[in-house]
């Protein structure tokens, strides 16, 4: 009776951060023609990415606790300027890193980026590499708009596929 009740708790009860069964991120990113900018949001999940900073010798950040470390923010944008870059009509555009929330779950971690006098677009070319290096069943998904249209681009990338470009006109 002992090992059925056990059976049934487990099947009942939800997994914990560690053992989630899928890695995702998703990306936002919006042109702003009236503020001239590209505003990006992206949604890691947090156990998910200090994996990856642990990979590279950055361990018990605690991102978004109240032990979170002083640098952690550091090594979150440092993480994603290497593995998140965007061209605007072939021209690689640096980001600016507007700062971070947990996301309502506290399970995530929502990071906001912005770029600045980007006067207009004709295509815009992204390149999404978050969190493949630390698992192969990584997946990302960045959804592109332009206001007053609407939706202009989706694109699921994975650690084989992890760029392409969308145009404006």
């Amino acid at each position: 009776m002992k090992y059925f009740l056990f059976s049934l708790l487990l099947f009942f009860v939800p997994p914990t951060l560690a053992d989630h069964e899928f890695h995702m991120s998703k990306c936002e990113i919006a042109f702003n023609e009236a503020e001239q900018a590209l505003q990006i949001s992206l949604h890691i999940f947090i156990d998910d990415l200090e994996t990856a900073l642990a990979a590279k010798g950055f361990s018990n950040l605690y991102i978004c606790t109240d032990k979170e470390q002083a640098e952690a923010e550091q090594y979150i944008v440092a993480y994603l300027q290497e593995t998140f870059a965007l061209q605007v009509d072939g021209k690689a555009l640096s980001y600016s890193f507007l700062g971070k929330e947990p996301s309502d779950d506290l399970e995530g971690l929502w990071c906001y980026l912005e770029i600045k006098t980007v006067a207009s677009i004709q295509q815009l070319k992204v390149r999404n590499q978050i969190l493949t290096q630390a698992f192969d069943d990584q997946r990302n998904i960045v959804s592109i708009t332009k206001s007053g249209v609407g939706r202009l681009g989706y694109f699921l990338f994975d650690k084989d596929s992890f760029e392409d470009t969308v145009s404006f006109e």
